[in-house]
């Protein structure tokens, strides 16, 4: 079928063969494929996730807690493979009802606490430290308002251009050139905003800046969906220096290890179960080499 030949069908139905990279996971309905319990380690916070963009969102924010030496962010990190279907396990879905990583549980809390939705982990744990979220109510508003714009804008990254121009089985140019275009007018609003701000709010580094890095930081540097020359992210100089200044931050580049079971060995650590799992671990990786 060409492109454009396509009519849709007065009733949608599920074909399995649709194609894709992630055809094999990807269904209709919810809820779990298999029974499988989560492991649980000693440490306060057990978080399950994979070193996607979103899932680095986290364990940056986890990795710069501990850093700051607040008592009770010691996690354990447990990889979900999503290509190998964890997320539809029966313990998954009973903290994360949408199957999608990252899901966190609080333990240090009775009952335990679970908290999914990537956002709502950052802003859990911003509230439950006091760190990382300006308290000022002006600036408190504008690092919520940037979070909450990477929430949203987002799926049209990742589900739209990411989809289309990367893993879509076959190439539709009306579908990339309309999420290329979506990509490069978000990437000309944060150049300008981050033209005239150090981070997303100010001078003040955040659960906002640690939302948005993971995605566009990535994109900015060409490391995301090896789209650098499509899109000619190097024009957005400001995004690319506030990339680099991120990257060089010693819990950035832990927490774009944690959970990566892919790629050099040396920038993987599969499972965290505390400070000792980077013993020895050389965590100097050069910004253009940290691939969230």
């Amino acid at each position: 079928m060409a492109e454009g030949d396509y009519t849709p069908p007065k009733v949608w139905t599920w074909d399995k063969n649709s194609g894709g990279r992630f055809a094999n996971i990807n269904r209709p309905i919810a809820g779990p494929t298999h029974d499988k319990d989560l492991p649980v380690g000693e440490h306060p916070l057990q978080l399950y996730s994979l070193a996607t963009p979103n899932g680095v969102k986290v364990t940056l924010m986890l990795e710069e807690l501990v850093e700051a030496g607040h008592a009770g962010a010691e996690y354990d990190a447990w990889p979900i493979r999503i290509t190998e279907g964890d997320q539809f396990g029966s313990g998954f879905v009973a903290i994360n009802p949408n199957s999608k990583i990252p899901a966190l549980v609080d333990r240090s809390v009775d009952p335990p606490q679970r908290v999914f939705e990537s956002g709502s982990i950052l802003l859990y744990l911003a509230e439950k430290f006091s760190a990382f979220l300006p308290s000022e109510p002006a600036q408190r508003t504008e690092a919520l308002s940037w979070l909450f714009w990477q929430m949203g804008a987002g799926p049209y990254l990742g589900g739209g251009f990411g989809h289309f121009y990367a893993y879509a089985p076959v190439k539709l140019e009306y579908a990339i050139d309309r999420f290329a275009m979506e990509t490069k007018r978000q990437l000309d609003l944060l150049d300008r905003h981050l033209a005239d701000n150090q981070f997303m709010v100010g001078d003040s580094y955040s659960i906002a800046d640690m939302a948005i890095w993971p995605w566009y930081g990535a994109l900015a540097k060409g490391l995301l969906y090896e789209a650098g020359e499509f899109l000619a992210t190097h024009e957005y100089t400001h995004v690319n220096r506030w990339a680099a200044e991120i990257a060089k931050r010693p819990a950035a580049k832990r927490g774009a290890m944690v959970n990566r079971t892919w790629g050099d060995p040396s920038g993987q650590v599969p499972e965290r179960h505390g400070r000792e799992d980077f013993a020895g671990k050389a965590v100097d990786l050069p910004p253009e080499k940290i691939r969230p």
